[in-house]
Protein backbone atom coordinates (compact mmCIF):
# COMPACT_ATOMS: atom_id res chain seq x y z
CA UNK A 1 0.00 0.00 0.00
CA UNK A 2 2.57 2.54 1.12
CA UNK A 3 6.21 1.76 1.87
CA UNK A 4 9.18 3.79 3.18
CA UNK A 5 11.71 3.75 0.32
CA UNK A 6 15.07 5.99 1.13
CA UNK A 7 15.85 8.19 4.13
CA UNK A 8 17.62 11.03 3.71
CA UNK A 9 20.18 12.13 6.74
CA UNK A 10 22.50 14.87 5.15
CA UNK A 11 20.89 17.64 7.28
CA UNK A 12 23.10 18.91 10.83
CA UNK A 13 19.48 19.98 12.59
CA UNK A 14 15.99 19.69 12.54
CA UNK A 15 14.14 19.79 8.85
CA UNK A 16 11.65 22.45 8.78
CA UNK A 17 9.88 22.05 5.37
CA UNK A 18 10.06 19.77 2.24
CA UNK A 19 8.97 20.73 -1.43
CA UNK A 20 9.13 18.75 -4.70
CA UNK A 21 9.30 19.69 -8.14
CA UNK A 22 9.05 17.12 -11.10
CA UNK A 23 12.16 16.01 -10.83
CA UNK A 24 13.74 17.10 -7.66
CA UNK A 25 13.23 17.01 -3.74
CA UNK A 26 14.26 20.35 -1.85
CA UNK A 27 14.53 20.28 1.99
CA UNK A 28 15.70 22.96 4.48
CA UNK A 29 16.74 22.90 7.76
CA UNK A 30 17.86 24.48 11.06
CA UNK A 31 21.32 24.22 10.01
CA UNK A 32 20.95 27.02 7.73
CA UNK A 33 21.06 25.25 4.10
CA UNK A 34 18.99 24.09 1.94
CA UNK A 35 19.74 20.81 -0.22
CA UNK A 36 18.67 19.44 -3.33
CA UNK A 37 18.04 15.69 -4.85
CA UNK A 38 16.86 13.87 -7.87
CA UNK A 39 14.23 12.22 -7.60
CA UNK A 40 15.64 9.58 -9.94
CA UNK A 41 17.76 8.51 -7.39
CA UNK A 42 17.77 10.90 -4.61
CA UNK A 43 21.30 11.64 -4.61
CA UNK A 44 22.52 15.06 -4.10
CA UNK A 45 22.76 17.24 -6.93
CA UNK A 46 26.61 18.50 -7.43
CA UNK A 47 25.82 22.29 -6.34
CA UNK A 48 24.07 21.09 -3.31
CA UNK A 49 23.88 22.15 -0.41
CA UNK A 50 23.12 25.41 -0.68
CA UNK A 51 24.14 28.45 1.59
CA UNK A 52 23.27 31.82 2.09
CA UNK A 53 21.36 32.35 4.66
CA UNK A 54 22.67 33.41 8.34
CA UNK A 55 20.15 31.61 10.44
CA UNK A 56 17.60 28.92 10.33
CA UNK A 57 15.46 27.93 6.86
CA UNK A 58 12.31 28.13 7.81
CA UNK A 59 10.98 27.45 4.42
CA UNK A 60 11.36 26.56 0.64
CA UNK A 61 9.15 26.08 -2.34
CA UNK A 62 9.67 25.59 -6.18
CA UNK A 63 8.51 27.41 -8.59
CA UNK A 64 5.35 25.73 -11.12
CA UNK A 65 8.19 24.83 -13.37
CA UNK A 66 10.74 24.07 -11.11
CA UNK A 67 13.53 26.51 -12.41
CA UNK A 68 13.48 28.43 -9.42
CA UNK A 69 14.00 27.51 -6.18
CA UNK A 70 12.87 30.26 -2.95
CA UNK A 71 13.83 30.37 0.55
CA UNK A 72 13.13 31.84 3.56
CA UNK A 73 14.95 32.60 6.46
CA UNK A 74 14.71 33.93 10.44
CA UNK A 75 17.72 36.51 8.69
CA UNK A 76 14.77 38.57 7.28
CA UNK A 77 15.63 37.66 3.93
CA UNK A 78 13.81 35.48 0.92
CA UNK A 79 16.76 34.19 -1.87
CA UNK A 80 15.34 32.74 -5.32
CA UNK A 81 18.09 30.42 -6.86
CA UNK A 82 18.84 28.97 -10.09
CA UNK A 83 17.71 25.05 -9.42
CA UNK A 84 20.28 23.89 -12.79
CA UNK A 85 23.31 25.44 -11.25
CA UNK A 86 22.84 26.80 -7.63
CA UNK A 87 23.39 30.22 -8.31
CA UNK A 88 21.91 32.86 -6.41
CA UNK A 89 19.12 35.13 -8.51
CA UNK A 90 18.03 37.35 -6.02
CA UNK A 91 17.98 38.03 -2.06
CA UNK A 92 14.95 40.25 -1.00
CA UNK A 93 14.78 41.93 1.93
CA UNK A 94 11.51 41.68 4.40
CA UNK A 95 10.51 45.65 4.35
CA UNK A 96 10.38 45.19 8.11
CA UNK A 97 14.05 43.12 8.68
CA UNK A 98 11.70 40.70 10.64
CA UNK A 99 12.10 37.00 10.39
CA UNK A 100 10.54 35.23 7.58
CA UNK A 101 8.09 32.15 8.27
CA UNK A 102 6.81 30.99 5.00
CA UNK A 103 6.69 31.72 1.37
CA UNK A 104 4.86 30.73 -1.59
CA UNK A 105 4.93 31.25 -5.74
CA UNK A 106 1.58 32.25 -7.60
CA UNK A 107 0.34 29.28 -9.99
CA UNK A 108 2.02 31.08 -12.82
CA UNK A 109 5.09 32.13 -11.37
CA UNK A 110 4.74 35.55 -12.05
CA UNK A 111 4.27 36.54 -7.94
CA UNK A 112 5.84 35.17 -4.69
CA UNK A 113 4.32 35.17 -1.39
CA UNK A 114 6.78 36.12 1.86
CA UNK A 115 4.84 35.95 5.15
CA UNK A 116 6.97 37.16 8.37
CA UNK A 117 6.94 36.83 12.32
CA UNK A 118 5.33 40.33 12.99
CA UNK A 119 2.70 39.75 10.92
CA UNK A 120 3.65 41.66 7.85
CA UNK A 121 3.21 40.02 4.32
CA UNK A 122 4.65 40.93 0.88
CA UNK A 123 3.56 40.09 -2.74
CA UNK A 124 6.80 40.22 -4.43
CA UNK A 125 7.16 40.49 -8.01
CA UNK A 126 8.85 37.10 -9.07
CA UNK A 127 10.46 39.02 -12.75
CA UNK A 128 11.88 42.07 -11.26
CA UNK A 129 12.17 40.52 -7.67
CA UNK A 130 10.85 43.99 -6.52
CA UNK A 131 8.39 44.59 -3.93
CA UNK A 132 4.58 44.74 -5.78
CA UNK A 133 2.00 44.84 -2.81
CA UNK A 134 2.74 44.62 1.28
CA UNK A 135 -0.40 43.98 4.15
CA UNK A 136 -0.38 42.77 7.44
CA UNK A 137 -2.81 41.15 9.60
CA UNK A 138 -3.97 42.04 13.11
CA UNK A 139 -2.36 39.80 15.23
CA UNK A 140 0.34 36.77 15.57
CA UNK A 141 3.00 35.68 13.14
CA UNK A 142 2.45 34.43 9.64
CA UNK A 143 2.91 31.28 9.74
CA UNK A 144 1.21 29.71 6.87
CA UNK A 145 0.45 30.51 2.97
CA UNK A 146 -1.18 28.74 -0.30
CA UNK A 147 -2.39 30.25 -3.62
CA UNK A 148 -5.82 28.81 -4.85
CA UNK A 149 -5.16 26.64 -8.17
CA UNK A 150 -6.31 29.97 -10.52
CA UNK A 151 -4.40 32.19 -8.44
CA UNK A 152 -6.59 34.45 -8.33
CA UNK A 153 -6.45 34.94 -4.08
CA UNK A 154 -4.30 33.00 -1.61
CA UNK A 155 -4.78 32.60 2.04
CA UNK A 156 -2.45 33.27 5.19
CA UNK A 157 -2.52 31.58 8.64
CA UNK A 158 -1.29 33.08 11.72
CA UNK A 159 0.07 31.90 14.63
CA UNK A 160 -3.16 33.80 16.37
CA UNK A 161 -5.74 31.11 14.48
CA UNK A 162 -6.60 32.82 12.12
CA UNK A 163 -7.38 32.30 8.26
CA UNK A 164 -7.20 35.68 6.21
CA UNK A 165 -8.00 35.77 2.23
CA UNK A 166 -5.74 37.89 0.32
CA UNK A 167 -7.38 38.79 -3.59
CA UNK A 168 -4.18 39.37 -6.01
CA UNK A 169 -4.10 43.18 -5.28
CA UNK A 170 -3.01 42.33 -1.19
CA UNK A 171 -6.61 43.35 -0.77
CA UNK A 172 -7.79 41.38 2.45
CA UNK A 173 -11.03 39.28 1.04
CA UNK A 174 -11.61 37.82 4.42
CA UNK A 175 -10.54 37.08 7.95
CA UNK A 176 -12.11 34.30 10.69
CA UNK A 177 -10.44 32.25 13.76
CA UNK A 178 -10.10 28.97 12.24
CA UNK A 179 -8.15 27.23 15.06
CA UNK A 180 -8.12 28.14 18.68
CA UNK A 181 -4.42 27.84 19.51
CA UNK A 182 -3.02 29.27 16.09
CA UNK A 183 -2.37 27.76 12.70
CA UNK A 184 0.58 25.64 11.52
CA UNK A 185 0.03 24.99 8.03
CA UNK A 186 -2.44 25.25 4.86
CA UNK A 187 -3.26 23.98 1.33
CA UNK A 188 -5.22 23.85 -1.50
CA UNK A 189 -6.08 20.82 -3.30
CA UNK A 190 -4.22 21.53 -6.59
CA UNK A 191 -7.68 20.42 -8.96
CA UNK A 192 -9.94 22.56 -8.78
CA UNK A 193 -13.44 20.92 -7.21
CA UNK A 194 -16.84 20.09 -8.59
CA UNK A 195 -18.27 19.38 -5.38
CA UNK A 196 -21.94 18.76 -6.49
CA UNK A 197 -22.67 17.47 -3.20
CA UNK A 198 -21.95 20.92 -1.14
CA UNK A 199 -23.06 22.84 -3.88
CA UNK A 200 -26.64 21.75 -3.87
CA UNK A 201 -26.85 21.15 0.31
CA UNK A 202 -25.81 24.99 0.08
CA UNK A 203 -28.05 26.08 -2.27
CA UNK A 204 -31.08 23.96 -0.11
CA UNK A 205 -29.60 25.25 2.81
CA UNK A 206 -30.20 28.94 1.25
CA UNK A 207 -33.78 27.91 0.26
CA UNK A 208 -34.86 27.48 3.47
CA UNK A 209 -33.49 29.78 5.21
CA UNK A 210 -35.35 32.42 2.49
CA UNK A 211 -38.77 30.30 3.23
CA UNK A 212 -38.25 31.25 6.72
CA UNK A 213 -37.37 34.26 6.38
CA UNK A 214 -40.38 34.35 3.81
CA UNK A 215 -40.15 37.81 2.66
CA UNK A 216 -36.54 38.26 2.74
CA UNK A 217 -36.01 38.44 -1.13
CA UNK A 218 -32.61 37.00 -2.88
CA UNK A 219 -30.33 39.51 -1.94
CA UNK A 220 -27.77 40.90 -4.81
CA UNK A 221 -24.11 40.39 -3.89
CA UNK A 222 -22.07 42.88 -2.60
CA UNK A 223 -20.59 44.93 -5.10
CA UNK A 224 -18.47 48.10 -4.72
CA UNK A 225 -17.67 47.96 -1.55
CA UNK A 226 -14.45 49.25 0.07
CA UNK A 227 -12.22 46.43 0.55
CA UNK A 228 -11.39 47.83 3.77
CA UNK A 229 -14.86 48.17 5.08
CA UNK A 230 -15.44 45.14 7.74
CA UNK A 231 -17.60 42.87 6.66
CA UNK A 232 -16.82 43.33 2.75
CA UNK A 233 -16.38 40.90 0.61
CA UNK A 234 -14.95 42.52 -2.16
CA UNK A 235 -15.93 40.53 -5.61
CA UNK A 236 -12.73 38.92 -7.58
CA UNK A 237 -12.77 39.26 -11.29
CA UNK A 238 -14.85 36.31 -12.48
CA UNK A 239 -13.85 33.68 -15.03
CA UNK A 240 -16.37 34.27 -17.37
CA UNK A 241 -16.02 30.68 -19.34
CA UNK A 242 -15.77 28.96 -15.73
CA UNK A 243 -18.79 30.09 -13.96
CA UNK A 244 -19.14 28.26 -10.33
CA UNK A 245 -15.34 27.23 -8.81
CA UNK A 246 -14.73 25.44 -5.60
CA UNK A 247 -11.21 24.85 -4.03
CA UNK A 248 -11.09 22.75 -0.98
CA UNK A 249 -8.36 24.39 1.44
CA UNK A 250 -6.63 22.17 4.67
CA UNK A 251 -5.62 23.70 7.81
CA UNK A 252 -3.62 22.87 10.56
CA UNK A 253 -2.98 23.99 14.23
CA UNK A 254 -2.15 23.50 17.61
CA UNK A 255 -5.16 22.56 18.86
CA UNK A 256 -4.30 19.22 17.53
CA UNK A 257 -6.93 19.41 14.42
CA UNK A 258 -6.88 19.50 10.69
CA UNK A 259 -9.55 21.71 9.38
CA UNK A 260 -11.62 21.10 5.91
CA UNK A 261 -13.30 24.22 4.24
CA UNK A 262 -14.86 24.62 0.74
CA UNK A 263 -13.51 27.86 -0.55
CA UNK A 264 -15.87 29.50 -3.53
CA UNK A 265 -15.79 32.45 -5.96
CA UNK A 266 -18.95 33.41 -8.30
CA UNK A 267 -19.99 36.06 -10.29
CA UNK A 268 -23.40 35.23 -8.67
CA UNK A 269 -22.27 34.95 -5.06
CA UNK A 270 -19.15 36.73 -4.81
CA UNK A 271 -16.79 35.03 -2.05
CA UNK A 272 -17.33 32.35 0.42
CA UNK A 273 -15.13 30.18 2.71
CA UNK A 274 -17.13 27.68 4.58
CA UNK A 275 -16.56 25.03 7.15
CA UNK A 276 -16.73 21.23 6.23
CA UNK A 277 -15.39 19.45 8.23
CA UNK A 278 -12.69 18.56 10.95
CA UNK A 279 -10.04 14.99 10.71
CA UNK A 280 -9.12 13.12 13.83
CA UNK A 281 -6.44 11.33 14.14
CA UNK A 282 -3.58 13.48 15.74
CA UNK A 283 -3.35 13.57 19.71
CA UNK A 284 -0.62 16.21 20.07
CA UNK A 285 -0.49 19.70 17.80
CA UNK A 286 -0.62 19.09 13.81
CA UNK A 287 2.34 20.66 12.45
CA UNK A 288 1.98 20.11 8.73
CA UNK A 289 -0.52 19.24 6.38
CA UNK A 290 -0.59 18.36 2.01
CA UNK A 291 -2.77 17.54 -0.30
CA UNK A 292 -1.62 14.97 -3.39
CA UNK A 293 -1.69 15.72 -6.63
CA UNK A 294 -5.09 14.50 -7.57
CA UNK A 295 -6.76 15.58 -4.51
CA UNK A 296 -7.46 12.27 -3.25
CA UNK A 297 -5.03 12.21 -0.15
CA UNK A 298 -4.34 14.27 2.36
CA UNK A 299 -1.31 13.93 4.70
CA UNK A 300 -0.99 15.56 7.62
CA UNK A 301 2.42 15.73 10.67
CA UNK A 302 2.63 16.07 14.28
CA UNK A 303 3.95 16.61 17.91
CA UNK A 304 3.12 12.90 18.15
CA UNK A 305 5.57 11.87 15.75
CA UNK A 306 3.60 10.04 13.34
CA UNK A 307 2.06 11.02 9.64
CA UNK A 308 -1.52 10.42 9.14
CA UNK A 309 -2.81 10.04 5.34
CA UNK A 310 -6.05 10.47 5.18
CA UNK A 311 -8.85 9.58 2.16
CA UNK A 312 -10.35 12.96 1.10
CA UNK A 313 -13.05 11.55 -0.12
CA UNK A 314 -14.36 9.54 2.70
CA UNK A 315 -12.18 11.44 5.40
CA UNK A 316 -10.97 8.37 7.16
CA UNK A 317 -7.99 7.34 7.90
CA UNK A 318 -5.41 5.51 5.26
CA UNK A 319 -2.18 5.06 6.63
CA UNK A 320 -0.56 6.00 9.87
CA UNK A 321 3.37 5.74 9.51
CA UNK A 322 5.60 5.96 12.58
CA UNK A 323 9.58 5.81 11.62
CA UNK A 324 10.21 9.12 12.74
CA UNK A 325 11.37 9.53 16.02
CA UNK A 326 10.32 13.50 16.98
CA UNK A 327 8.59 15.84 15.69
CA UNK A 328 6.79 15.79 12.06
CA UNK A 329 7.50 18.84 10.78
CA UNK A 330 6.73 18.83 7.12
CA UNK A 331 4.36 17.06 4.45
CA UNK A 332 5.01 17.29 0.96
CA UNK A 333 3.81 15.05 -2.03
CA UNK A 334 5.61 15.27 -5.67
CA UNK A 335 3.45 16.27 -8.37
CA UNK A 336 2.45 13.67 -10.88
CA UNK A 337 3.36 11.00 -8.79
CA UNK A 338 2.66 9.49 -5.83
CA UNK A 339 5.39 10.34 -3.57
CA UNK A 340 5.42 11.73 -0.13
CA UNK A 341 8.75 13.40 1.62
CA UNK A 342 8.11 13.61 5.36
CA UNK A 343 10.80 15.89 7.79
CA UNK A 344 11.23 16.04 11.19
CA UNK A 345 12.99 17.33 13.94
CA UNK A 346 14.91 13.90 13.98
CA UNK A 347 17.16 15.39 11.18
CA UNK A 348 16.19 12.96 8.60
CA UNK A 349 13.63 12.93 5.43
CA UNK A 350 11.73 10.32 4.68
CA UNK A 351 10.49 9.18 1.39
CA UNK A 352 7.15 6.82 1.00
CA UNK A 353 5.88 5.35 -2.40
CA UNK A 354 2.21 4.93 -2.69
CA UNK A 355 0.98 1.67 -4.57
CA UNK A 356 -0.85 2.81 -7.83
CA UNK A 357 -3.53 0.63 -6.43
CA UNK A 358 -4.35 2.92 -3.77
CA UNK A 359 -5.53 6.04 -5.42
CA UNK A 360 -8.17 6.39 -2.46
CA UNK A 361 -11.53 4.34 -3.88
CA UNK A 362 -11.59 6.77 -6.91
CA UNK A 363 -14.13 3.74 -8.16
CA UNK A 364 -16.19 3.53 -5.42
CA UNK A 365 -16.03 7.72 -5.72
CA UNK A 366 -16.95 7.72 -8.59
CA UNK A 367 -19.71 5.36 -8.67
CA UNK A 368 -21.17 7.37 -6.07
CA UNK A 369 -20.81 10.68 -8.35
CA UNK A 370 -22.46 8.69 -11.17
CA UNK A 371 -25.45 7.70 -8.81
CA UNK A 372 -25.60 11.00 -7.44
CA UNK A 373 -26.15 12.45 -10.59
CA UNK A 374 -28.62 10.04 -11.69
CA UNK A 375 -30.79 10.83 -8.41
CA UNK A 376 -31.02 14.32 -9.02
CA UNK A 377 -34.32 15.95 -8.62
CA UNK A 378 -35.69 18.33 -11.28
CA UNK A 379 -34.90 21.31 -9.02
CA UNK A 380 -31.54 19.71 -8.55
CA UNK A 381 -30.90 20.26 -12.03
CA UNK A 382 -32.31 23.43 -12.50
CA UNK A 383 -29.20 24.13 -10.02
CA UNK A 384 -26.95 22.86 -11.85
CA UNK A 385 -28.32 25.02 -15.24
CA UNK A 386 -28.37 28.17 -13.12
CA UNK A 387 -24.38 27.04 -11.58
CA UNK A 388 -23.29 26.58 -15.49
CA UNK A 389 -24.61 30.04 -16.65
CA UNK A 390 -27.76 28.12 -18.47
CA UNK A 391 -30.38 30.02 -17.03
CA UNK A 392 -32.34 30.53 -19.88
CA UNK A 393 -32.88 26.73 -19.80
CA UNK A 394 -34.52 26.28 -16.56
CA UNK A 395 -38.11 26.41 -17.85
CA UNK A 396 -37.48 24.25 -20.64
CA UNK A 397 -36.40 21.90 -18.23
CA UNK A 398 -38.85 22.02 -15.43
CA UNK A 399 -41.61 21.86 -18.24
CA UNK A 400 -40.05 18.22 -19.82
CA UNK A 401 -39.62 17.42 -16.17
CA UNK A 402 -35.81 17.01 -16.65
CA UNK A 403 -34.20 14.75 -13.52
CA UNK A 404 -30.44 13.31 -13.10
CA UNK A 405 -31.22 10.36 -15.05
CA UNK A 406 -33.13 11.93 -18.09
CA UNK A 407 -30.53 15.01 -18.06
CA UNK A 408 -27.67 11.93 -18.37
CA UNK A 409 -29.15 10.86 -21.40
CA UNK A 410 -29.51 14.12 -22.83
CA UNK A 411 -28.83 13.92 -26.75
CA UNK A 412 -28.36 16.98 -29.59
CA UNK A 413 -31.56 15.21 -31.04
CA UNK A 414 -33.43 15.38 -28.10
CA UNK A 415 -32.91 18.96 -27.43
CA UNK A 416 -34.02 19.69 -30.83
CA UNK A 417 -36.85 17.35 -31.03
CA UNK A 418 -38.56 16.69 -27.61
CA UNK A 419 -36.96 19.73 -25.51
CA UNK A 420 -37.17 22.19 -29.34
CA UNK A 421 -34.79 24.14 -28.06
CA UNK A 422 -33.77 26.18 -31.32
CA UNK A 423 -30.64 27.91 -30.84
CA UNK A 424 -27.70 26.30 -31.77
CA UNK A 425 -25.24 28.27 -29.06
CA UNK A 426 -27.52 26.74 -26.47
CA UNK A 427 -27.73 23.34 -27.54
CA UNK A 428 -23.81 23.42 -28.03
CA UNK A 429 -23.25 24.73 -24.35
CA UNK A 430 -25.90 22.38 -22.53
CA UNK A 431 -24.07 18.97 -24.87
CA UNK A 432 -21.02 20.31 -23.49
CA UNK A 433 -21.48 20.81 -19.91
CA UNK A 434 -23.48 17.47 -20.01
CA UNK A 435 -20.63 15.44 -21.55
CA UNK A 436 -17.87 17.09 -18.90
CA UNK A 437 -20.26 15.28 -16.64
CA UNK A 438 -20.07 11.69 -18.20
CA UNK A 439 -16.18 12.21 -19.30
CA UNK A 440 -15.51 12.69 -15.55
CA UNK A 441 -18.03 9.63 -14.26
CA UNK A 442 -16.01 7.42 -17.35
CA UNK A 443 -12.75 8.55 -16.68
CA UNK A 444 -12.81 7.47 -13.06
CA UNK A 445 -15.11 4.15 -13.95
CA UNK A 446 -11.70 3.02 -16.44
CA UNK A 447 -9.81 2.47 -13.48
CA UNK A 448 -7.21 4.49 -14.66
CA UNK A 449 -5.43 7.17 -12.37
CA UNK A 450 -6.24 10.43 -13.12
CA UNK A 451 -2.90 11.63 -12.82
CA UNK A 452 -2.46 9.46 -15.73
CA UNK A 453 -5.16 11.28 -17.83
CA UNK A 454 -4.09 14.58 -20.15
CA UNK A 455 -6.07 17.02 -18.86
CA UNK A 456 -6.85 18.47 -22.31
CA UNK A 457 -8.16 15.19 -23.98
CA UNK A 458 -9.20 13.00 -20.75
CA UNK A 459 -7.31 10.18 -22.54
CA UNK A 460 -4.21 8.26 -21.04
CA UNK A 461 -0.92 10.02 -21.51
CA UNK A 462 1.47 8.45 -23.84
CA UNK A 463 4.34 11.24 -24.44
CA UNK A 464 3.79 13.54 -20.96
CA UNK A 465 5.27 16.54 -20.72
CA UNK A 466 5.34 19.18 -17.84
CA UNK A 467 4.46 23.04 -19.49
CA UNK A 468 5.26 25.98 -17.62
CA UNK A 469 1.89 25.59 -15.31
CA UNK A 470 3.63 22.97 -13.71
CA UNK A 471 0.76 20.85 -15.31
CA UNK A 472 1.69 17.30 -17.22
CA UNK A 473 -0.36 17.16 -20.83
CA UNK A 474 -0.11 14.87 -23.37
CA UNK A 475 2.71 16.41 -26.06
CA UNK A 476 0.85 16.42 -28.82
CA UNK A 477 -2.58 18.15 -27.23
CA UNK A 478 -0.50 20.39 -25.29
CA UNK A 479 1.47 21.11 -29.19
CA UNK A 480 -1.69 21.96 -30.68
CA UNK A 481 -3.20 23.61 -27.76
CA UNK A 482 -0.14 26.60 -28.14
CA UNK A 483 -0.49 26.33 -32.11
CA UNK A 484 -3.84 27.31 -32.22
CA UNK A 485 -2.44 30.82 -30.63
CA UNK A 486 -3.77 29.71 -26.84
CA UNK A 487 -0.89 31.19 -24.54
CA UNK A 488 -3.06 30.26 -21.62
CA UNK A 489 -2.77 27.10 -19.38
CA UNK A 490 -5.48 24.48 -19.99
CA UNK A 491 -5.53 23.80 -16.11
CA UNK A 492 -5.80 27.87 -14.69
CA UNK A 493 -6.65 29.90 -17.69
CA UNK A 494 -3.99 32.25 -16.56
CA UNK A 495 -0.94 33.44 -19.36
CA UNK A 496 1.51 30.50 -19.39
CA UNK A 497 5.49 32.42 -18.89
CA UNK A 498 6.84 30.37 -21.34
CA UNK A 499 6.25 28.04 -24.18
CA UNK A 500 8.64 25.50 -23.14
CA UNK A 501 7.23 22.02 -22.71
CA UNK A 502 9.64 19.77 -20.89
CA UNK A 503 9.90 15.77 -21.14
CA UNK A 504 7.97 14.16 -17.92
CA UNK A 505 9.90 10.62 -17.62
CA UNK A 506 9.12 10.33 -14.30
CA UNK A 507 5.34 9.96 -15.04
CA UNK A 508 5.75 8.54 -18.31
CA UNK A 509 7.85 5.45 -16.62
CA UNK A 510 4.87 5.70 -14.05
CA UNK A 511 2.33 5.09 -16.69
CA UNK A 512 4.39 2.25 -18.09
CA UNK A 513 4.61 0.59 -14.86
CA UNK A 514 0.85 0.89 -14.61
CA UNK A 515 0.34 -0.17 -18.11
CA UNK A 516 2.48 -3.67 -17.67
CA UNK A 517 0.13 -4.43 -14.36
CA UNK A 518 -3.63 -3.72 -15.17
CA UNK A 519 -3.03 -4.73 -19.29
CA UNK A 520 -2.18 -8.25 -19.51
Amino acid sequence: MVKLIHTLADHGDDVNCCAFSSSLLATCSLDKTIRLYSLSDFTELPHSPLKFHTYAVHCCCFSPSGHVLASCSTDGTTVLWNTQNGETLAVMEQPTGSPVRVCQFSPDSTCLVSGAADGTVVLWNAQSYKLYRCGSVKDGSLVACAFSPNGNFFVTGSSCGDITVWDDKMRCLHSEKAHDLGITCCDFSSQPVSDFIYLFMREREMQRHRQREKQAPCREPDVGLDPGTPGSHPRPKADGEQGLQFFRLASCGQDCQIKIWVVSFTHILGFELKYKSTLSGHCAPVLACAFSHNGQMLVSGSVDKSVIVYDTNTETILHTLTQHTRYVTSCAFAPNILLLATGSMDKTVNIWQFDLETPCQARSTDDQVKQFIEDWSEDDVSMWLCAQGLNDLVDIFKINNIDGRELFNLTKESLVDDLKIESLGLRSKVLRKIEELRTKVKALSSGIPDEFLCPITRELMKDPVIASDGYSYEKEAMENWISKKKRTSPMTNLILPSMVLTPNRTLKMAISRWLETHQK
